[in-house]
Parts: C-alpha cells; structure tokens; sequence
C-alpha cells in the first residue's frame, strides 16, 4: 500500500483500509484541533517521534474493550475498595500530559509524546476533547491518564505513575464511569497485556470502522451527564 502524502491545507485524510500492514496511512499535515478531530472520526491517530514528520496511524486489527465487559483483577478490586486513591476529571491535565511524556516504563526509552503533540492535546483539551483522569494519594498526583471523547467513544492516548496501581486504578475508575454514562467502546489502539487484563480484546479494522461509525452517528458532541462528568468530577 502507498503512504500517503497530507499537506497542510488538506484536512481529510485517504480511506483508513489503505492503510500499511503495519497500520501506516499517511504522513504530513499539522495538529491542529480540526485535523485531529478529523482524524479520530476515523479512527486515525497520530504516532512518532522527535524528528521525524507527523505520522497518522489506523491499527488493523484494533485492540478495543467493551465498557460492559471490563474486567478488574481482583487485586486491583481491593486497592479500588480502600480508597487509598481519590479520582478527579480534567483537574490537571497539563501535569498528565506532561507526565505520561517523561514517564518511562521497562523497555521504553524513548517517547512519542513530542512537544508539539502535548501542545496539540491541550488544544484539544481546551475545545473540550481531550480529558485526563487524576489519580491521588496523599494529597499528591500519584498517576493518571488521558484521551479523547467523541460520541460514544473513549480514544484512550497515555497513562503514568508515580504509585504502584495509580494508572490501572485511574484506569479502571473512568471504564467504570464511561459504562454508567453510555459508553460503547474504548479505543487501546493497541494490543498489550496489559490492556488483555482489563478485558480488552481484538477487532479486524472493518469491524472497528463500522462500530466507530455506529458510536458517533449521533453526534460528536457529548451530551447530558456525560458532558457534565467531563466538565471536571470527582468520586
């Protein structure tokens, strides 16, 4: 398949089945809100490192999970019933950002949260689609996440930790909370172990296309609870 060349002026971008086996679709563009938003519509994410032009990505298969079928370890379950962490909704999302671009777990040395993309992101926060979800202990951030929401759909980006459990706790609380708003899907974009823990499982990119569309044919605008819940809770 041909990868294809964004320039800047060119908002849309090609059909996400012709995207590279390994999931590359196109290349240039900017990170502007509009061409974001645009992006992840279809299900289109940007991904790349510090020197390298912007790379847009449609991963076939998709790694997704179900709200409904969320599955807590139950250790996981215990830390949860402790209240050792108190959760919070867009109270730092900056600090998030930043924190999951500095955060490096085992055989991660590098970070495609560039400065640009965390630029971008809290543009997006701004506009009200991207949010990050808080985890606290002690009075201290102690780990936390952030994505985007369109529709019925949680675009899920980052997470870090400075405590063990924080992100899977944070984790955990938001699925929890997006089932309860109406939730259909999260998007993992990829397929990790750690995510398989949660439940979370494989879609072929026509599956994943057809439901993406299914999420958001209402509209992109969240409604009711949902957007009050994204205006900033805490539980």
């Amino acid at each position: 398949m041909p990868i294809f060349l964004i320039a800047e002026e060119q908002v849309s971008f090609p059909d996400p089945s012709l995207a590279n086996e390994n999931g590359l679709l196109a290349v240039g563009g900017d990170l502007s809100v509009r061409r974001l938003l645009c992006a992840y519509s279809q299900g289109i994410f940007p991904w790349y490192m510090t020197g390298s032009p912007i790379l847009w990505w449609f991963s076939n298969p998709r790694c997704v999970l179900f709200p409904a079928r969320l599955h807590i370890p139950r250790s996981l379950k215990k830390v949860l019933a402790s209240g050792y962490f108190s959760f919070t909704v867009n109270a730092a999302f900056a600090d998030v950002i930043r924190s999951c671009a500095s955060f490096r777990s085992p055989g991660r040395e590098d970070t495609w949260i560039v400065p640009e993309m965390i630029n971008a992101y809290i543009e997006m926060h701004k506009a009200g689609w991207a949010h990050s979800v808080e985890a606290w202990a002690e009075g201290k951030l102690a780990g936390g996440l952030y994505g985007v929401a369109l529709g019925r759909v949680f675009f899920g980006e980052s997470m870090f930790y400075s405590k063990a459990d924080a992100s899977k706790a944070a984790f955990a609380w938001l699925t929890l909370s997006l089932h309860g708003l109406g939730f259909q899907l999260v998007d993992c974009q990829q397929d990790t172990r750690h995510m398989r823990r949660f439940g979370a499982e494989m879609l072929s990119g026509e599956q994943f296309s057809g439901l993406l569309h299914e999420c958001l044919s209402s509209s992109l605008a969240l409604e009711g609870k949902a957007r009050n819940f994204f205006r900033g809770a805490q539980g």
